[in-house]
């Protein structure tokens, strides 16, 4: 065996170099591969004299935390800050910074104007200078997103209606923020349709920074997110047929905000009351046309509240092969109830969890939230949702995102899925190569002896 072992040593030490370049090479080919999609993206701060200094700082930081989740550069996004008043100035323009550093540094220099409210104004500079190409703005096409967001705590003393629909039909996506004692109207001519997901309204300035995730995942294109998503929709006689329409409203309003495809999301939706009633397994409808159109033809069963049951069925049936779930995709459960359930749920809930679904509990009018507690995922404050009123679930839709990932940032999943496949066949490869080293060695054994 003396002779053997430094050869067996030296081998293996080969070995090993290889698969740490395997591996070096696997986090290098990770990293990157999830980004932002390609944006240009122009910031409209109102900086007019009702804006305090200090809220003109919280604005900033706003600003600067929606860059920090963004993928900057040449050819990812750029990003223009117009800041206005009753005049308006180009403080940052597409061309200036290809950095996350060098925009920061540039928007913390931000000084408030101090004077009128000239929205329409501003809009109509954002289209005529901050989103030309001499600005740095890129030709139209279809893989380039061009979005505004608009920032404003007053009533505009000109027009924005049609500046903002001339914008819109630009292929601009408009956002629109309101502060304070903001003219509602104003943000709903502003902003692109759907309203509900492009008009956003705070308090004060001192929480606009609640905002901050809600763009940097709006601007996240995470490629080959795969999810099997099942909606568990409570269809008891206490719901009633007018908000039962209202319920798969919000249904359709969440399917809105998934990439639905062949290859990523897929959708399945089940009813039930005191029976469970499967209205489409995953995989049926790969288009959000077809989906949102067996939506609208769900059937309001009645009856009973058996979400225990319900729940046993999702675990059981819904996300099985058989019912068109897909093995290593990951999958979401979205339970909405009006009530207390009849049967109980804590064993159904607890498996469903252990199974590794992602839990969300939406609950309306007489829903126990200890119950809505008890379906939802870690952290439940990110998971369970109530409100008293139906018509108000569309502001549930808006809070609802959809992540595979609980902790890390949404653009991080996708990368680190392949980094971690890359892991995994380098040490297959490596796993076959000690098994070859091992023969080697075994013959020479044979030769010396």
């Amino acid at each position: 065996m003396t002779p053997t072992a430094p050869l067996f040593l030296l081998l293996l030490g080969l070995v090993g170099a290889h698969a740490t370049v395997d591996l070096r090479t696997a986090a290098a080919m990770a990293a990157g591969l999830c980004k932002t999609r390609p944006t240009d993206l122009v910031f409209i701060v109102d900086s007019s004299r009702s804006v305090r200094p200090s809220e003109f700082e919280q604005v900033k930081v706003f600003l600067a935390k929606v860059i920090e989740g963004l993928d900057v550069g040449l050819n990812a996004t750029r990003v223009g800050v117009v800041n206005y008043a009753s005049r308006v100035k180009n403080e940052v323009s597409l061309k200036t910074h290809r950095t996350k550093a060098g925009l920061v540094k540039a928007v913390t220099k931000i000084e408030p104007l101090s004077t009128g409210t000239m929205t329409g104004l501003a809009i109509q500079f954002a289209l005529n200078v901050a989103f030309s190409e001499s600005e740095g703005a890129r030709v139209k096409s279809p893989d380039i997103s061009k979005v505004a967001i608009i920032v404003t705590d007053g009533r505009p003393q000109d027009n924005v209606k049609d500046v903002a629909q001339r914008a819109r039909d630009a292929g601009i996506e408009m956002f629109a923020i309101g502060v304070g004692r903001v003219d509602m109207n104003t943000l709903k001519q502003i902003a692109s349709e759907p309203l509900d997901d492009h008009v956003d309204y705070v308090e004060s300035y001192s929480v606009i920074e609640k905002l901050t995730k809600k763009f940097q995942e709006a601007f996240c294109a995470c490629s080959n997110a795969a999810t099997d998503v099942v909606f568990l929709i409570d269809g008891s006689k206490s719901v009633r047929p007018e908000n039962f329409e209202l319920v798969k409203k919000w249904i359709n309003q969440i399917i809105d905000k998934l990439d639905v495809s062949d290859s990523k999301a897929h959708v399945g939706l089940v009813q039930y009351s005191s029976a469970v009633k499967q209205e489409f397994p995953l995989g049926r409808f790969n288009n959000k046309k077809d989906l949102k159109d067996a939506v609208k033809k769900m059937a309001y069963m009645e009856r009973g509240t058996m979400t225990g049951q319900a729940l046993r069925y999702l675990s059981d049936n819904s996300f099985t092969p058989t019912q068109g779930a897909r093995p290593g995709v990951a999958k979401v459960g979205i339970v909405f109830t009006d009530g207390r359930s009849q049967d109980y749920i804590g064993d159904a809930a607890k498996k469903a969890k252990e199974n590794g679904f992602k839990m969300y509990a939406v609950g309306v009018g007489n829903a126990v939230e200890d119950e809505l507690k008890e379906i939802a995922s870690e952290p439940t404050g990110e998971h369970y949702f109530y409100t008293a009123d139906f018509k108000t679930m569309t502001q549930i839709a808006k809070k609802l995102q959809i992540n595979i990932c609980q902790e890390e940032d949404p653009c991080e999943c996708d990368s680190l899925v392949k980094f971690q496949k890359k892991v995994e066949d380098a040490l297959q490869a490596l796993t076959k190569k000690l098994e070859s080293v091992s023969k080697r060695i075994a013959a020479l054994e044979n030769k010396i002896v």
